[in-house]
């Protein structure tokens, strides 16, 4: 083999490893909520907070979250994704923070179905 054709060899290896990474980690399952019409109503005000850019509604809705997490009515799993989206979202980003908690709203089940999103969260573009 000629040098040229190692090298394209190596950078074609190198964006299948880097496409399938990118498919594993943007296609991999969101952690799920418990039944609990409690935390869903909590996660949507963090949506409109998040959207709003409203650190007061931020701060809330993580106060609450917390408190869900403690009395068990809210798995770890999925309080972590959320405390990451939370200080995406207190560091200034946002719209990063929006569109990924969009995409863990949009993930979420009941009874192993997908919950059908609200009007205002399919207007949103999140890409």
């Amino acid at each position: 083999m000629t040098p040229r054709t190692k090298l394209t060899l190596s950078i074609l290896g190198i964006l299948i490893v880097c496409l399938a990474a990118r498919l594993y980690f943007g296609y991999r399952s969101q952690p799920q909520l418990a039944p609990s019409d409690e935390v869903f109503k909590t996660v949507d005000a963090l949506f409109t907070a998040v959207t709003a850019h409203d650190s007061q509604r931020l701060a809330d809705c993580q106060q609450r979250l917390a408190k869900y997490k403690d009395r068990g009515s809210l798995p770890a799993a999925a309080a972590q994704h959320l405390d990451r989206i939370i200080s995406l979202a207190q560091s200034g980003e946002w719209t990063t923070a929006a569109h990924r908690l969009y995409d863990f709203m949009q993930a979420q089940k009941r009874n192993g179905e997908p919950i059908a999103p609200r009007p205002q969260l399919t207007a949103m573009n999140p890409r």
